[in-house]
């Protein structure tokens, strides 16, 4: 499966390529956010939402006790953060199928506690603490669509 490898060292990084994700998502479009607590998950997706054009990118917050927030933009987004469900089958009875079926984005943070709940494709965004402020995110492409966003992002990596 193709990979990307991007070193964010701050929190500007992050913002940026975040931002920079989000404008090239598209409807249907899943991105399974992995990483430890205080990874950065959150932040990421809230660069993503503002690339995808949140009015307020300040309301995105992460979802632990609620499980799932939509949020209005031109393309709808839901942020699901499962870190608190205790199996697949919990995950299931929140009807996720259904929001990965519909013309939003899904961000799902802890996305690696439900693999066989997944869709078959999907970006998988993993972040690895390597410092203070830095981060490391090893991008996924599972299926062509997603093989296809890979590369536009190398190609505006240089821009």
């Amino acid at each position: 499966m193709p990979r990307l490898d991007v070193k964010l060292e701050t929190l500007a990084h992050t913002e940026a390529f975040g931002n920079r994700l989000g404008k090239l998502l598209f409807p249907g479009a899943i991105v399974a956010l992995i990483g430890p607590l205080g990874a950065g998950k959150t932040q990421l997706v809230r660069a993503i939402a503002e690339g995808l054009d949140i009015p307020d990118p300040r309301v995105v917050s992460s979802p632990t006790f609620v499980l799932i927030q939509e949020y209005d933009a031109p393309l709808p987004i839901y942020h699901f953060d499962i870190y608190r469900l205790h199996s697949e089958a919990e995950f299931a009875e929140l009807g996720a199928h259904e929001y990965f079926d519909g013309d939003g984005v899904c961000l799902i943070e802890w996305a690696d506690r439900v693999p066989s709940l997944l869709p078959a494709e999907r970006l998988e965004a993993r972040l690895t603490i390597v410092g203070e402020t830095a981060r490391r995110l090893e991008l996924t492409a599972v299926g062509e669509r997603y093989r296809a966003l890979l590369c536009e992002l190398e190609r505006s990596a240089g821009r």
